[in-house]
Formats: structure tokens, sequence, C-alpha cells
């Protein structure tokens, strides 16, 4: 496994906030993994899994709060005692929340400021979180670079959108140390395979092992900058314990810095699970964007971000874990 930080963390406490889930969970188990004093994990487990947290409580360190972040008290018990945060509790999917915008905005938005209130109210040192790509909406330059996005299509990217605007008041206006990611696409093992709004490797794999249905929306040939989930761990890592004031206070984009389309995704799943197992195309889904590449070069300045697993390599592993996973259901 590679290491993402310098120097020792048996004095220092964490807190991830959805950590039963799929991102949350591989970002507790390297802090845990190296040796931190603690590592608290605040979820509801709506989308956490129990087999996730098993992975976690082979380790002493760990604390786990089931709770939910719309609750203030809750959030505050949490952040206790607590050095830095990374807060990764959300609703995603667009198409959901374009179905139910009044509970993404419940959970992603007074979660969020809950959150960061219970931040500021304990110390807590330095507080990262996720933000979407989905920001970027209909702005259409490609690299997306941080400093231009456009207008929202969808409740989900609104939600997070927001959430950058409060991170800056919080940082302007009560100190905190803060700063947040725009993931692009990030898969990896343990996403979701199951339910409405599954994850599309998972599905794809799910759908050629066992002949269900898989289905691409549109053509199959928009884009997206797939990123492997160690990256995402370590750039919540390296943004939890920089020392560089420059690189507060802002967002990064975390991805690879290239992109393939999803038809290339489902020829890959093919040939690596040596299937002839066809895509039906359907309708090009609401709120979608067409094509997505992120310019990565704040990160790399500014936090020492270098991706340690391009696309094909992260998507070997994934591939093999979701097929050991459905041959042991059989």
């Amino acid at each position: 496994m590679n290491t993402f930080h310098e120097g020792d963390l048996s004095n220092t406490s964490f807190l991830v906030t959805g950590g039963g889930g799929f991102i949350g969970s591989h970002i507790a188990a390297y802090l845990l993994q190296h040796g931190a004093k603690k590592v608290r994990v605040l979820d509801n487990m709506v989308n956490g899994f129990e087999t996730n947290l098993a992975i976690l409580k082979q380790y002493p360190a760990f604390e786990f709060i089931q709770g939910d972040i719309r609750d203030a008290a809750v959030c505050n018990q949490a952040c206790e005692g607590i050095d830095y945060v990374s807060h990764q509790a959300a609703l995603g999917s667009v198409p959901r929340s374009i179905i139910e915008p009044i509970y993404f905005n419940e959970v992603n938005v007074g979660g969020f400021v809950n959150m960061l209130k219970a931040a500021v109210d304990n110390g807590v040192k330095q507080f990262v979180y996720a933000s979407s790509s989905s920001v970027y909406g209909d702005e259409p330059t490609l690299p997306k670079v941080e400093s231009k996005i456009g207008n929202c299509l969808s409740p989900y990217a609104a939600t997070k959108k927001t959430n950058e605007l409060y991170a800056q008041i919080f940082a302007d206006v009560y100190g905190l140390k803060i700063m947040g990611f725009r993931y692009f696409n990030i898969f990896g093992p343990r996403q979701d395979p199951d339910g409405a709004y599954a994850a599309v490797i998972p599905l794809f794999v799910k759908g050629m092992m066992k002949q269900l249905p898989v289905y691409i929306n549109g053509d199959g040939e928009q884009t997206r900058d797939f990123t492997y989930v160690d990256n995402a761990v370590q750039i919540n890592v390296k943004g939890m314990l920089t020392k560089n004031e420059a690189a507060l206070n802002k967002v990064y984009n975390v991805a690879v810095g290239e992109n393939f389309s999803v038809n290339y995704l489902y020829q890959i799943c093919k040939d690596s699970l040596q299937s002839n197992w066809e895509a039906t195309y359907r309708e090009p889904r609401v709120g979608d964007i067409r094509n997505s590449l992120a310019d990565i070069s704040a990160a790399q300045q500014l936090l020492g971000y270098q991706p340690t697993k391009r696309f094909e390599d992260g998507l070997k592993e994934t591939i093999t874990f979701f097929k050991n996973k459905y041959s042991e259901a059989e």
C-alpha cells in the first residue's frame, strides 16, 4: 500500500463521517492501518455497510457512532476530542436528487452546516469534505479547472455547490481551516453494486456475470475521468495533514486527468470477464454532463497529489474484487 503522509499518527484523532460507505471506509481503513490514535466513524448506515465496518472493527483505535448528520447534537458529540475531520457523509446520485430534492438538501446542506459548526465548536484543526465534479454543470471547457464553473444541472449539484459556499463562509467568518474535493467518478472495491442508483462498474460486472440486463445511457460515447478510490484516500489524507497554509480554503479536482468513454469501459469489463454479454442502450439521463475531464494541477502543486493508480490498473483490481464477490455468492 502507498503511504500518503509523513510522520507518526499515534497521537492524532480523526473523524470520518460516512465511514461505513464506499470512500469513507477506505479513508478510515488507511488511517487505522497507519496507526492513528483514534479513528471515529459517524454513519447512519443508510448508505453504509456492516461489511465495511467489519474491516475497521479489527483495529482497537476504531470507534463507531451510529447517528445522522442532520442531528446537530450528534455532530457535536462526534467532533469531541477530534483533531481532523474528513466529511464524506452525503446522499449521492443525480437522478435520485431530482426525485427527492428536499431530502438531499436536508442531508447534504443541513448536515454539512451541522458538521462545520461542530468542528468549529470543538476546535478541530483541519476539515476536508467531499464536493463533486457535478458543480461544473453546463460549463463546457475541458479540462475542468476549479475557477470556472457553470450552472448546476441537478439538485445534487446544487447541494455540493452550496457546500462550497458554506465552506468559504466558515473559513472567513469562523477561521476554520478547510478544503473541498471535487470527486470525478470515483470507483473501486466495496462500491455499492445493488439498489436503484448503483455505480456503473459493479453494475456492469454483476450484469455480465449473472447475465442480467445491463444498460448504457445514451450512445455510450460520453466520457468520464474515472478515478480509482486510492486517489481519493490520498487527497483526503494529504488535505487533512498538510502544513501548507496556501493550500487551505480551496477546492480541488480529484481525478487522474484522463478520460474514457463508457463504451470503452464496458469493453474492458467484457474482455476481463471473457464475456460476450451485450449492453442495452437507452435514453440519456437527465442532468448528466456529456464529457468530463479534470485539470489536477492545483492539487499537484499545493498538496503534492499524484494519482498512484490509473484507470486500467484500478479497473482490473475492481473487476477482480466484484468477480470474487459474485463467485462466492453463488
